[in-house]
């Protein structure tokens, strides 16, 4: 049975319980129902928070009051009103900025600079960015020659859709969700949010903030609970839902894209990727060597964008392996730095997952140069999800552990002879994500860049983003584009006003 919450306070602090219980927001209350499950901290497997199971009744709730929100108070606020309640919004989190530093890192053991860095500040500038964008946003104006001589007058303005579906990964927790989040409010959505049933806690933070900056309720719903036959498949199926936006699996993306078919409803999918780095002789190595360690090992591997393939030319193949070997030996268990702290996985299953293509590696031949199992601490973390970084070369191209995603700390390096090559091998894949290419060479950065079959190029960087540029995959890494404008195009539909004069 569902339970309102009957404290009027916008806060889900639960003070009188030893282990925080996680609730759901729906039509600006706090809500129950009659199943919760087990939040786990990855770094020693203790029990973090106790999370509410979204039911079909309560999800059913959730997007009635999305609907009223849409058809009423929320749906009536003018451009210059949702800027401003964005802009509350991102003053309220950086207000609470080490809640939810501490709500990242609890869920997910990453280390405290990186949550500080990448995650929480970068949400922030989410929802500063599209607060600007949707109020300098403009639509276009044609006039027309018509028979009669008095012509007419056709203009487009942007509705939004009504009710999105946001459906966010447990990799970029907070990142990723306001990343969704604050181009639809911009547009005027209202939405229903299911967060990872890993990362819980930042999402429920946020419905605290965005609570006291004044969002009508019902705008803003939040939602937890698991996907296939639970909450995700619930929500992504219902019928009063007008529009899909998922980052995550492939699998799950499909599985999405198949709900989505009923009711002819738009979607938006970030999906999985296997991502390459070309290290060309020119490049300049150390440089080359730390983009690349950076991006195999950022958050223990556990980013769409990182690289699970680097293919360098012959002539410092032997010297770039050292070099990477010598990084990931570098490498700090729960170390707070950025860059060379390295978190758990994020739960048991997905070690298991993990550690299964360690074997696979080496039953299909690969030699491992460093890592390829657990780490012993003989402390507490033993408990938790922690796997060893590890570089693997020798494996044929046709591998599976060169065709799969891993999702891990790992990568591969094999050498190249020749520009071809490596454009051939870097393009061998189902999955056309991101791509990073190493050189000093001008003109080869260029000319190699446009020709990977990627939604993204990186030469001589990598993670390096304007909020302004498109972002998105091609193939089985995702459908569509988000970032700047084109998050716009997809919050919204254009609708053509044609006056006779």
């Amino acid at each position: 049975m569902d339970k309102t919450s009957s404290s009027a306070r916008p806060t889900d602090d639960n003070s009188g319980s030893d282990t925080p219980l996680r609730r759901c927001w729906v039509g600006g209350q706090w809500r129950e129902s009659g199943a919760t499950f087990v939040k786990t901290s990855p770094v020693d497997g203790h029990c973090v928070a106790h999370v509410v199971e979204a039911d079909k009744a309560l999800i059913d709730d959730a997007v009635a009051a999305a609907r009223r929100a849409a058809a009423g108070e929320w749906g009536r606020f003018s451009a210059s009103q949702r800027k401003a309640l964005l802009h509350r919004i991102a003053d309220g989190i950086e207000n609470r900025f080490e809640e939810f530093v501490a709500a990242e890192v609890g869920d997910t053991g990453r280390p405290v600079e990186q949550a500080r860095i990448l995650d929480i500040r970068r949400g922030v500038a989410n929802f500063r960015l599209f607060a600007d964008l949707v109020a300098d946003a403009s639509g276009e104006v044609y006039e027309t020659e018509t028979p009669d001589g008095e012509g007419a007058l056709s203009y487009t303005i942007s509705r939004p859709h009504g009710v999105v579906a946001i459906i966010s990964p447990w990799n970029l927790p907070f990142l990723l969700l306001t990343w969704k989040i604050a181009p639809a409010l911009a547009l005027g959505n209202a939405v229903v949010v299911k967060p990872s049933e890993e990362t819980p806690s930042s999402a429920t933070l946020l419905c605290e903030v965005i609570a006291e900056a004044g969002m009508p309720a019902g705008g803003f719903n939040l939602i937890h609970g698991h996907g296939a036959g639970a909450a995700g498949e619930f929500l992504t199926r219902h019928p009063g839902i007008d529009a899909i936006t998922f980052t995550g699996e492939t699998g799950t993306g499909q599985a999405i894209m198949r709900a989505a078919a009923e009711g002819v409803r738009p979607v938006s999918f970030e999906l999985g990727g296997k991502n390459a780095a070309l290290v060309f002789a020119d490049a300049d190595l150390e440089k080359a060597l730390d983009g690349v360690a950076r991006s195999t090992f950022l958050n223990c591997g556990q980013v769409c964008l990182c690289t699970e393939r680097v293919y360098v030319e012959r002539p410092i193949f032997e010297q770039f392996v050292a070099g990477m070997k010598a990084r990931a030996e570098r490498m700090v268990y729960g170390g707070s730095d950025a860059v060379t702290g390295l978190g758990p996985l994020i739960s048991h299953e997905h070690r298991e997952k993990v550690l299964g293509y360690y074997r696979l590696a080496l039953e299909e031949g690969a030699t491992v140069v460093v890592g390829g199992g657990t780490p012993q601490f003989g402390d507490d973390r033993d408990g938790g999800s922690w796997v060893e970084p590890t570089v693997i070369t020798g494996l044929p191209q046709t591998a599976r552990c060169l065709q799969e995603e891993v999702f891990g700390p790992i990568t591969h390096i094999a050498p190249f002879d020749t520009e071809e090559e490596a454009i051939g091998l870097a393009n061998d894949t189902v999955y056309g994500l991101a791509a990073a290419v190493w050189t000093r060479d001008v003109s080869r950065a260029h000319r190699v860049s446009r020709r990977m079959r990627v939604g993204i190029t990186w030469v001589n960087t990598w993670f390096q983003r304007d909020l302004r540029t498109p972002f998105g995959g091609v193939r089985l890494s995702g459908l569509g584009r988000e970032g700047g404008r084109h998050s716009l195009d997809f919050y919204c539909q254009p609708m053509t006003i044609c006056v006779k004069i």
